[in-house]
């Protein structure tokens, strides 16, 4: 699988597919953006180089492939289009989400590999060793945060992690470690932000008559849930809807906005450019 951004410019198709028709590239599936307004070029292109001929392998392409991408500014990624994605996932108290991505995970619906959950409380611990995944136990107070941080570091080192996924976390990153994790590290919030911050969201939705309920998944970046958007999730209620129900519907919308940007990462079909992300469904 190819992935690739660069300036706009006449004939990138017919360089790129001209690329792969050159090492014997077969395309299942093309898909590309281009953004005039910027003047940037988006391309995700998955193939299979012919059984007729020699295999050059991932680290072949890409070698042979860097020539055309420094003559074009691009940055791309070759990789196996089966290759799952290693994922550390962080979580509280509320285990919804979790749950969710465990149980996708582990039926194959997510192109990705769950290494580790981290959590600052003990409450998960069975549910994830159950799924034969290990378990860190990382305490967080406002005393310790640099060292909590520091921990998650070396886990995310020691294990390859490739993508840190906040399933609820409830714990605000440091503006450092959000840094560091630029591109890599995707939150979930509720859609209620700005309007009802702080304790029971849904109880303050509640009492405004609120007509939708949703979540957004996004990039995590220094400014808290202000990050490049990648998946959103809307379900309408109406009056007959109490607080306990809101909440319900905002836990469907939590897991299913969040399990779409796990995936389309994965999958190699999102693109940071700048505060947005385009993504190549």
């Amino acid at each position: 699988m190819l992935t690739l951004d660069c300036p706009e410019r006449p004939n990138l198709v017919h360089a790129l597919t001209g690329f792969l028709m050159r090492h014997h590239g077969d395309i299942l599936e093309l898909k590309q953006f281009d953004d005039f307004r910027a003047g940037h070029f988006f391309l995700r292109v998955h193939f299979v180089v012919g059984q007729a001929h020699p295999d050059p392998g991932v680290d072949g392409l890409r070698t042979a492939f860097a020539g055309l991408a420094t003559e074009l500014g691009a940055r791309f990624t070759i990789r196996e289009a089966g290759a799952r994605t290693r994922v550390l996932v962080m979580v509280s108290r509320f285990a919804h989400a979790l749950n969710d991505l465990l149980f996708r995970t582990r039926t194959g619906d997510l192109p990705a590999e769950i290494v580790a959950v981290v959590s600052n409380h003990p409450d998960h611990r069975d549910l994830v060793e159950w799924h034969g995944i290990p378990y860190f136990h990382v305490p967080v107070t406002a005393a310790t945060k640099p060292e909590a941080e520091a921990r998650l570091l070396e886990l995310v080192d020691a294990l390859d992690v490739e993508l840190v996924v906040l399933a609820r976390y409830m714990q605000i990153l440091s503006d450092d470690l959000a840094t560091r994790l630029t591109g890599r590290a995707i939150n979930i919030h509720h859609s209620f932000l700005p309007s009802f911050k702080g304790a029971q969201p849904y109880h303050q939705a509640y009492e405004r008559g609120v007509k939708t309920v949703g979540a957004t998944a996004h990039y995590v970046s220094s400014d808290l849930d202000e990050g490049p958007i990648i998946s959103q999730q809307v379900q309408d209620v109406d009056h007959a809807f109490g607080p306990e129900e809101l909440v319900a519907a905002g836990r469907d919308t939590e897991c299913k906005a969040l399990s779409n940007a796990v995936r389309w990462h994965c999958e190699g079909r999102v693109f940071l450019h700048g505060n947005r992300t385009v993504v190549l469904r």
